[in-house]
């Protein structure tokens, strides 16, 4: 079965944007173990609002060509959970029976997938079990104020630390199993 990975960035005090949506805060000068990432990666799930987002930061056509990053990120499955489906090129959108068939998807063959966000479809795959490992990109700052990483959990979720990576920045890339709960 394909592992469902939640990979993002986050401030110091668990906040994944600022209060008015910002993420100006996020590093990226450089590689943060994105390439390697991506490469072990086929398939992104996004939230509307995220998508939205990360679409309106999609370079132009030269740029892309010139981006690894980019690439990988264009040749990828794209899944959006929106209770307002639209029709899209390239993008499935997915408005009900969410967990039976994030289920399915797993199940397909295919490399891992990327839950880029946002906090509700995070909350609820969380919730039922189905994110397999964290990779969290702790950046050195505190918002004060913003959207949480998590949020309406049911109970606590253990994790075992796999790995991390400080850089000279003072990110630190920090890869977290998701325990069974016992």
């Amino acid at each position: 079965m394909r592992k469902l990975i939640l990979q993002l960035a986050t401030s110091l005090d668990g906040l994944i944007e600022g209060p008015n949506g910002e993420f100006d805060w996020c590093f990226t000068d450089q590689d943060y173990g994105m390439n390697e990432f991506l490469q072990q990666t086929d398939t992104i799930f996004f939230g509307r609002k995220s998508y939205d987002l990360f679409k309106a930061h999609i370079p132009s056509s030269d740029a892309q060509e010139e981006s690894s990053f980019w690439n990988a990120f264009l040749s990828m499955k794209q899944y959006v959970f929106s209770r307002n489906p639209q029709q899209e090129q390239g993008v499935t959108y997915i408005s009900d029976d969410i967990v039976n068939k994030v289920k399915q998807i797993k199940a397909e063959p295919g490399k891992n997938i990327w839950l880029y966000g946002g906090a509700s479809i995070t909350s609820l795959l969380m919730k039922e079990g189905l994110v397999d490992e964290l990779m969290l990109a702790m950046h050195p700052i505190v918002l004060g104020a913003g959207t949480p990483l998590f949020k309406d959990l049911n109970g606590r979720v253990k994790l075992q630390l796999k790995k991390s990576f400080p850089y000279d920045t003072g990110l630190v890339s920090l890869y977290y199993e998701v325990l069974p709960v016992s």
